[in-house]
């Protein structure tokens, strides 16, 4: 049933427009205007093809969510009960779930979507693809929590080359994965956040510390960086 999946940057209202400005220059797209009773919404606008990002100021430090875009909201919602969600705010003709963990998603109508836009191209040549949403787990969920998502979206599940990691992948077209990460610790605070696919990790860094991103943390296959709105986002060495 999922024709469409959008992944949110949900970012504290007092910084909404440092998050507009940077993702914007980041992903090569324009902002939206705002929508929403306190002008809480915004999407952005590639040059071609269809959105798949959009940006919402929320209350505390932030994270992200998935929309995903069904042909039919109320099937969607009963198939999704049935796996393990649980309903948060029900709108009729859209609606706000939870994941076991307590992970926020949303149910939406399809408006014909389905054209990935190309990746960004950054001042280097670098090739930068937001293409995966991370969601973690608690230790002792974190088996239920990929099943869960493979289960709800009917994508293919699939397990990692570390065992932290659980791949949940769409077909091809779709513009986000999942990924689910097992939390080091029960005390981690279970978030979501946005793994961008790079074609050179150091370049794309580099790329996004000039547009006022910091970094976090380096590993082998992937880089943290802060984005000026204080969300925390990975490059990764994954092809865009």
């Amino acid at each position: 049933m999922i024709r469409w999946t959008y992944a949110f940057l949900d970012r504290p209202a007092d910084r909404f427009e440092a998050a507009a400005e940077f993702w914007t220059r980041a992903t090569e797209t324009t902002l939206s205007p705002k929508r929403g009773e306190f002008d809480e919404f915004a999407t952005f606008l590639p040059a071609t093809g269809d959105a798949f990002l959009k940006l919402q100021a929320v209350g505390g430090r932030g994270g992200g969510h998935l929309d995903f875009a069904v042909t039919d909201v109320r099937a969607f919602i009963t198939s999704a009960l049935r796996a393990g969600a649980a309903m948060t705010a029900d709108h009729d003709d859209w609606a706000v779930l939870r994941s076991p963990t307590g992970h926020f998603f949303c149910a939406v109508p399809w408006h014909g979507e389905q054209t990935r836009p190309a990746p960004a191209t950054g001042p280097s040549g670098v090739r930068v693809r937001v293409d995966q949403m991370c969601v973690d787990a608690l230790p002792d969920r974190f088996e239920t929590e990929y099943a869960f998502w493979a289960a709800v979206t009917g994508f293919s599940s699939e397990n990692s080359s570390l065992p932290e990691f659980h791949r949940v992948v769409p077909p091809a077209g779709l513009p986000i994965r999942i990924l689910v990460q097992r939390l080091g610790s029960a005390a981690d605070r279970p978030a979501m956040h946005l793994d961008l696919a790079c074609s050179a990790v150091p370049a794309a860094v580099a790329w996004h510390v000039s547009l006022g991103a910091e970094v976090v943390d380096a590993r082998p296959q992937w880089t943290v960086m802060r984005d000026p709105a204080g969300g925390v986002y990975c490059l990764t060495s994954r092809t865009p």
